[in-house]
């Protein structure tokens, strides 16, 4: 890092995401916040996620329609001692927001390294936070944590707002095939066999811990697109000022109607509206079609049942 950039970062923190919230290079590099490669496999391939600047969205989805195998490994325990040496040399309080991890070991390897990095460096402050969100979730998290850096909240307090706020982020998503589920072994195949034999769609949410959760299923694309206008419905808290997002893997058109019908919504015609391309690292899971609506609610933890607050209280 050159010294001007340095400077940039005195008397605040850095903040950090990994492609698995798809936050594009382009507004990452806008608002200073570092984005850390998901390693994916393609073909038997193994390639560097870097949300789509060395190849397209069509290009790579029609590799899983013809049948190319994907899948996804987690970043290395060597990457993030690289990560976080050069924020500690730098002496930069520093904010790493991982991928959930109930769907990887990336977040487990990051407090390895961070432990380490610790050890080395006594006075660095690094805070490693389990966003507990799948997908472009984890988007909406980091552009208002950017905001709230921005607002004076220091690294530490930082952190703190992170694990407080994730719970009013909702997503929920469907899928036009369970395919790419199976591959991966997250469902049985004969279930994607029978799903796709009977036209049903999925509609897929998270809990508390980042799991993925089945909240219904429908007979045919159009009725799953609207169980997600319904959910949008009876989660969302209106707030002009915040943002949500509408991503898709290679279905665009769905994503406009989705988008055409939230905005019918009484005060959401001017909402901004983030549309985005989910990248290759959630892509090898979910395939093609999938389409989901996310945003700033209701708190999850107030609907959580009494076993899942139990949970939450024993992993602190």
């Amino acid at each position: 890092m050159s010294t001007a950039a340095s400077e940039g970062y005195k008397n605040r923190c850095r903040i950090a995401v990994d492609t698995c919230s798809d936050l594009t290079p382009e507004i990452a590099a806008t608002l200073d916040v570092d984005i850390l490669g998901f390693p994916y496999i393609l073909d038997g391939v193994e390639k560097a996620d870097d949300i789509w600047t060395s190849m397209t969205p069509k290009w790579f989805y029609d590799q899983i329609r013809s049948g190319v195998k994907a899948s996804t490994a987690a970043i290395s325990v060597g990457r993030y001692l690289e990560y976080f040496t050069e924020c500690a040399e730098e002496g930069t309080p520093t904010v790493y927001l991982a991928f959930t991890s109930a769907l990887s070991s990336s977040y487990e390897h990051a407090c390895i390294a961070a432990d380490e990095v610790r050890e080395k460096y006594p006075d660095f402050e690094l805070y490693v936070v389990d966003n507990a969100l799948p997908c472009a979730c984890g988007e909406l998290l980091v552009l208002e944590a950017v905001r709230q850096r921005a607002a004076g909240l220091t690294a530490a307090q930082l952190a703190e707002w992170a694990n407080e706020s994730k719970t009013y982020v909702h997503g929920y998503f469907t899928l036009d095939s369970l395919d790419s589920l199976a591959a991966g072994g997250r469902i049985p195949p004969a279930a994607a066999q029978i799903s796709s034999k009977l036209d049903i769609k999925a509609n897929l949410s998270f809990d508390l811990s980042g799991s993925l959760t089945l909240t219904g299923v429908n007979r045919g694309r159009k009725k799953a697109l609207k169980s997600l206008v319904k959910a949008f419905k009876e989660n969302y808290v209106l707030d002009p000022n915040l943002p949500m997002t509408i991503v898709t893997s290679d279905c665009e058109k769905d994503g406009d109607w989705l988008e055409s019908a939230i905005r019918k919504e009484p005060g959401c015609a001017d909402l901004t509206i983030i549309r985005g391309a989910v990248g290759p690292t959630i892509g090898a899971h979910v395939g093609p079609g999938m389409v989901a609506v996310i945003f700033w609610g209701k708190n999850r933890a107030d609907k959580a049942s009494l076993t899942d607050r139990i949970a939450k209280k024993v992993r602190g």
